[in-house]
């Protein structure tokens, strides 16, 4: 399901997938003000931990939007499989509600969450660590070929999370399965993010 060039990473032997519920805020090109409908909207994606030429990064399978500039930027200009999707956010007596629906039906995401204790750095060599602290994605289209777009931000401030999830469709729709694990789940208050032009990389074979 991978593009060649691409080695999936695993940690102690597995593969992991993350569903990340967010929002976007402050989204804009240096120097450019905020825009309506560009600048802030809530997001979900669905991604794997890869690696090429040893940089280890994240491989999005699906990223829903409420943006139609975000979508179609997104497809368009850097080959990420974008999908327009009716998202609605809230926060009620400590939970996070989270809840998408894509327009065009073919996946469905309702859950709520909480963060609880302490926030924490993810120590290097952890888990946390390895899963979060990835400081580029990669994306592959037909005309390009395979692509890096690096990202700076500060360590993610961590804490352990309550989840509650009612209904989780990006998996089948993604066609992926996964083992029959309890999930792992973190939150963060988040960070603010740089992004960099993206790069076209050398073709590759296989991987």
């Amino acid at each position: 399901m991978l593009p060649a060039g691409l080695r999936l990473q695993t940690f102690d032997g597995t593969a992991w997938l993350g569903v990340i519920p967010f929002r976007m805020a402050g989204v804009m090109r240096r120097s450019l003000p905020d825009l309506p409908g560009f600048s802030s909207f809530p997001e979900l994606n669905l991604r794997t931990y890869v690696e090429c030429g040893g940089k280890p990064g994240v491989w999005f399978f699906s990223l829903d939007a409420d943006s139609w500039p975000i979508v179609f930027g997104g497809r368009r200009f850097f080959g990420l499989p974008y999908f327009r999707a009716r998202i609605q956010r809230d926060v009620a007596a400590g939970w996070h509600i989270f809840r998408s629906v894509r327009r065009n039906g073919d996946a469905r995401f309702a859950a709520r969450y909480r963060p609880s204790g302490e926030v924490f750095a993810a120590r290097p060599g952890g888990f946390e660590h390895w899963a979060s602290e990835r400081y580029c994605l990669y994306s592959h289209s037909p005309r390009r070929g395979l692509e890096r777009v690096e990202v700076h931000h500060v360590p993610w401030p961590l804490q352990g999370a309550e989840v509650e999830i009612e209904h989780n469709g990006l998996f089948s729709a993604a066609g992926v399965t996964p083992l029959d694990v309890p999930p792992v789940c973190h939150f963060s208050s988040g960070v603010h993010v740089v992004s960099f032009d993206r790069e076209t990389l050398p073709s590759r074979g296989s991987s």
